[in-house]
């Protein structure tokens, strides 16, 4: 134990990060397994590129003159974009260069990118030389119908991506707090999905299954319609990472995009799934920096991790600095705002015949909020703000921790994840119905 008994703690938040100090005798701290990143990441990506998980190699799949279309994540994600399309475009010389790729930014129903956002995420020679496109969920224009797959979901997806002769999803996998993993199949719906699409895949029926959780994908019933669009729909090769805390590049892999899929979460699972040996008073989380901590909207991820080892009644402290504040955009503060308890706002979604944009935030908030009280250190909110959304802010953290453990008693614990959602804690064995 530190000589001052306490442990310093540093938190993934912002850009900068959050250093907090804790009793050491009272504090279990669970963040993912390290791994370091891939010693030679240029030849990791090209490696999964030509030894694919399943089916053909990235070369095999492209004939000249055909049209590329690739997906890759919207601003609020971490994915090594411009190192993962430099492999793309390397593997595919001689058979299709920039003029024949047409990029997608899989924004599913979040905003577009700006120009610098852009640079940022592609590299600035690449946003200029290839043809970029955000999609846009609420533009008719922009899409095409596919037909009914899945649980009966009407899918209309990004005329662009539909009409390429081959389509490449690329994306990084992480546990998902309802449609069980990120990447693979989600790279095409929801992110490149019309809003009919995407309000039916978030539903509240979907999203209120106890089967629509982290790290959960068979039987899942986001997870099941999700996969079922992109098996019905084609994807011709895809291609994903794996990041450690870092967001460095640790695993890499590709091939045909189920198949891939269930390799990398495998991996992940690995990774990322840690077993704690009870439920903790207080519960301090993250939404693990930026890009994820963005918004309030992203950081419900983190608070939705916590919840599950936080014991009922106890205190949940999200560190995320949410500069773009609710965001403004969307409907979630609207939505959030419009009954006064998250037990009205649970029963007014359960209620509805048809699904609003962002209620499926919403929902899982609330049903963190049913079982903990949540408080949030956030640069880019006020105190009205979080009051708005049934939360409070939490000015100091370890002086909010510290407060609790002493109400709650001599036995009291805390638990922190430095890194928030990607860390799910587990008590016990209750991780082993999660492993398909």
């Amino acid at each position: 134990m530190p000589a001052d008994g306490l442990l310093d703690i540093d938190l993934a938040y912002g850009r900068q990060g959050l250093r907090i100090s804790l009793p050491a005798d009272r504090t279990t701290v669970v963040a993912p397994a390290y791994h370091p990143a891939a010693p030679d990441i240029p030849a990791a990506l090209r490696e999964a590129l030509r030894r694919p998980v399943a089916g053909p190699p990235l070369r095999a799949v492209v004939r000249p003159g055909q049209r590329v279309a690739v997906s890759v994540c919207d601003v609020t994600r971490p994915q090594p974009r411009e190192a993962m399309l430099r492999a793309l475009l390397d593997e595919l010389g001689g058979i299709a260069g920039p003029d024949e790729v047409t990029v997608l930014i899989a924004t599913g129903t979040h905003r577009g990118s700006s120009p610098g956002e852009l640079a940022e995420m592609l590299g600035a020679d690449l946003a200029a030389r290839l043809r970029v496109i955000d999609h846009d969920a609420r533009d008719e224009s922009m899409l095409t119908w596919c037909g009914e797959h899945g649980d009966g979901v009407p899918v209309w997806l990004n005329r662009h991506w539909a009409g390429a002769d081959v389509k490449i999803t690329t994306g990084f996998v992480e546990p998902h707090f309802f449609a069980g993993f990120s990447g693979g199949p989600k790279l095409v719906a929801p992110g490149l999905a019309g809003l009919e699409t995407t309000l039916t895949l978030h539903d509240a029926r979907r999203i209120g299954s106890e089967q629509a959780t982290w790290a959960v994908c068979e039987g899942n019933p986001v997870q099941d319609d999700v996969r079922a669009i992109a098996a019905a729909t084609g994807v011709d090769f895809a291609f994903d990472v794996v990041l450690n805390r870092e967001q460095q590049v640790v695993g890499a892999f590709g091939g045909e995009v189920l198949a891939m899929h269930a390799a990398a979460r495998a991996y992940v699972r690995q990774v990322s799934m840690r077993p704690v040996d009870g439920l903790f008073d207080v519960v301090v989380t993250t939404n693990a920096g930026f890009p994820l901590d963005q918004n309030l909207y992203q950081a419900v991820k983190g608070m939705s991790a916590a919840a599950t080892v936080v014991a009922p009644g106890g205190l949940i402290i999200c560190a995320a600095e949410c500069a773009d504040g609710f965001p403004d955009h969307g409907s979630f503060r609207a939505e959030l705002a419009a009954e006064p308890t998250p037990e009205r706002l649970l029963a007014s979604i359960a209620a509805r015949t048809t699904t609003v944009p962002d209620q499926w935030q919403v929902q899982v908030l609330a049903r963190v909020l049913r079982r903990a009280r949540v408080g949030v250190h956030a640069a880019g909110l006020t105190e009205a703000d979080l009051r708005s959304a049934h939360l409070f802010a939490v000015p100091d953290i370890a002086a909010a921790v510290a407060a609790e453990l002493a109400a709650a008693g001599p036995g009291a614990r805390v638990c922190v994840l430095p890194e928030g959602p990607q860390t799910i804690p587990f008590v016990g064995a209750e991780a082993e119905g999660s492993a398909a």
